[in-house]
């Protein structure tokens, strides 16, 4: 009977340590949400509004927890590298058919003609370096392709900071929350509060940046003429 009791706790530890519902869902989920917010923020206007930063660290943190963790992060790592790439051209190209004219919103949180002028500033002081740097900023890093596109950015150095952006950013912020995941894993009740907590922020998060996003375009439009950016 003492044996028995002693075990309990153990198995119990276990249990609560190893989270077993992340231990049983498999990687595939994480991936499948992984390349859509990373392909979505990069690529369309709805990403301005999704937690993509607090995303990459809990993927990180999820795969943690799996025995197959370490392959998997390498291989999403530059799975998510390469869907920022492709988000980067496709919000090029989307700027770049509107030709020199974007659509803002009156008031708007983040789609408003002062930010649109901001990053258009940028890009003509900064080109290259303005491309690279934008990966890093939440709302530059959605607007900057398709202010790019629109202020006809010469596509080749375009193409080659926002690869090297993609290179520095979304491996950096997984292997961040891999790694952190990894050093708590050791602390059995410390793993599901973390992962439980993020989870829950980034759901919430989701959900109410889906919510600003149609608060934002129900607002009215407001043209702005963009000025092209010569280097």
């Amino acid at each position: 009977m003492s044996s028995l009791t002693t075990a309990l706790p153990t198995v119990s530890v276990q249990a609560v340590g190893s989270f077993g519902p992340l231990q049983t869902a498999g990687p595939l989920v994480v991936w499948i949400v992984v390349m859509t917010f990373v392909f979505i923020e990069c690529a369309v206007i709805i990403g301005l509004f999704l937690p993509g930063d607090s995303m990459l660290i809990t993927a990180g943190i999820v795969m943690a927890t799996h025995a197959s963790g370490t392959g998997h992060i390498w291989a999403l790592s530059l799975g998510a590298m390469v869907a920022a790439i492709a988000g980067n051209q496709v919000g090029y190209m989307i700027g770049h058919r509107t030709g020199s004219t974007l659509v803002a919103r009156k008031n708007g949180k983040y789609l408003n003609t002062k930010n649109l002028h901001k990053v258009n500033l940028l890009l003509e002081k900064h080109g290259f370096w303005a491309v690279l740097v934008a990966r890093w900023i939440p709302w530059v890093r959605t607007l900057c392709p398709l202010v790019a596109g629109a202020a006809k950015m010469d596509h080749r150095k375009y193409t080659v900071a926002s690869t090297l952006g993609a290179i520095i950013w979304a491996p950096v912020l997984l292997l961040i929350g891999f790694y952190f995941g990894s050093f708590i894993e050791g602390i059995p009740w410390l793993m599901p509060v973390v992962l439980i907590s993020m989870i829950v922020l980034l759901v919430v998060g989701t959900g109410l940046g889906i919510w600003q996003y149609r608060k934002e375009m129900s607002r009215p439009e407001e043209i702005i003429e963009v000025d092209e950016v010569v280097e």
